[in-house]
């Protein structure tokens, strides 16, 4: 079976989620484990008016979710999340596995910074003109 990593954005019924955040929250869980599917991060994004109205709403929360899951076993959770009542919409994205860890960390709101920018900076903010090697790190 392959195993393919996705990024999922929900967009909720605001009435639905203003009742039963936690039972958004656990849906999303709940829809993605029950087809063997793993959440790597799943998260609130955002509450907001919409541009147009969707199915008479004005108003709709954003969910964000990135997950593992069988890629036969994707269909069947696109028809669970077209009958799920409070779910305006929905779109599934695969990930490319090199941006998997940084999509995550951005999600988790986690800073990444990539470790040769870091050394770069480095080399940067402590060069000197009497000091040819640049990087100096003291003991507190």
């Amino acid at each position: 079976m392959a195993t393919g990593i996705y990024e999922c954005l929900f967009l909720f019924d605001s009435n639905h989620y203003a009742r039963d955040p936690g039972g958004i929250a656990a849906s999303v869980q709940s829809m993605v484990t029950d087809f063997g599917g793993e959440i790597l991060v799943s998260r609130l994004w955002a509450e907001q008016r919409l541009a147009f109205p969707i199915k008479g709403h004005n108003k709709g929360t954003y969910w964000l979710a990135y997950f593992k899951l069988d890629t036969l076993r994707l269909k069947e959770l696109n028809r669970t999340c077209q009958l799920n009542e409070s779910l305006l919409r929905f779109m599934f994205t695969k990930i490319d596995p090199k941006l998997v860890d940084a999509l995550v960390a951005h999600a988790q709101e986690k800073v990444v910074i990539p470790i040769d920018a870091l050394q770069r900076q480095a080399v940067t903010v402590g060069a000197d003109a009497d000091d040819e090697e640049g990087i100096e790190v003291e003991d507190e």
